[in-house]
């Protein structure tokens, strides 16, 4: 009983990293039809930023420079790599993403010289705590609850703000909005800070967690991310977050029963399983054409 709740309690944790990265993928696509391939890179980064800041600087100064430097840098690839090409075929935004991410990942490379750096130990959350018997750590129990905040101050920013009028407006007719005098730019942007604010903080939890960065941290995370906004619905933010928290909990299960070897797989074969079943997810709606 003692090993389940610690299997149950990681998994629910896991979950809740996935969803803050998956709500950066879910918003970017329901406003630009476009898989931001960067963004769990942005996730990376955010952690070598915090391993090499909290060297120099105390930690209650480290995390916020660390979530305003990744909000910098979402703005940046935005206008950069992804404004643009705005007027260009998808095709062509898609692999600018993918050459965004392997921009990242190599200069990541090139600073760290290719050796795992160790993340800092932050108070309070990397402390264990005995919860029924099972062992775990404070950010195990403090994930999903700051993830459920965070998820409903998003929820409430789209819809009771005049910004999030303007997200919803842009996401359900991109070329209407642009007519009706909304500033197209500056709503990308803010989907773009939102979404990288969240990765910083999932980065914050992740790697309270799996202490070691690499250039490569952000790859597995960010599909999976990607695969639980396929599965919630893409395009939609509670199906983001319900399909990031049972990804996690099943992959967290696996990885405790004799079959671990398989816990990557199943988030994959889960993937083909919605595509061929349920194209549009567990949320999501189904799109008429225009011809």
């Amino acid at each position: 009983m003692e090993f389940f709740l610690s299997i149950l309690l990681s998994g629910i944790s896991v979950g809740g990293q996935y969803a803050l990265i998956a709500v950066g993928y879910t918003m970017v696509y329901g406003i630009l039809r476009l898989i931001n391939f960067a963004h769990g890179d942005v996730f990376m980064v955010a952690g070598l930023m915090m391993v090499y800041l909290s060297a120099w600087l105390p930690l209650y100064l480290s995390v916020p420079v660390v979530l305003l430097l990744t909000v910098a840098l979402g703005f940046i690839i935005e206008r950069v790599a992804y404004k643009p090409l705005r007027a260009s075929p998808r095709m062509s935004v898609m692999i600018s993403a993918i050459g965004v991410s392997y921009l990242l990942q190599n200069l990541a490379l090139y600073i760290t010289g290719g050796l795992p750096q160790m993340y800092p130990r932050l108070p309070l959350l990397s402390d264990s705590v005995t919860i029924g018997g099972a062992t775990t750590r404070v950010v195990t129990l403090v994930t999903p609850f700051l993830v459920l905040l965070l998820v409903l101050a998003l929820t409430q920013l789209i819809h009771h703000t005049k910004i999030g009028m303007a997200m919803r407006a842009v996401a359900r007719d991109f070329e209407t909005s642009q007519l009706m005098g909304i500033r197209i730019n500056s709503v990308i942007s803010v989907t773009f800070i939102i979404g990288s604010f969240l990765a910083g903080v999932g980065s914050m939890l992740y790697f309270s967690n799996y202490a070691t960065v690499i250039p490569v941290s952000g790859s597995m995370p960010g599909l999976k991310a990607f695969v639980a906004a396929v599965f919630g619905g893409i395009g939609s933010v509670p199906g983001a977050v319900i399909g990031a928290f049972l990804i996690g909990i099943c992959e967290t299960l696996i990885k405790g029963s004799d079959y671990t070897v398989f816990s990557d797989a199943f988030t994959f074969a889960l993937l083909i399983l919605i595509l061929a079943v349920k194209p549009t997810g567990l949320f999501g709606e189904r799109t008429a054409q225009k011809v």
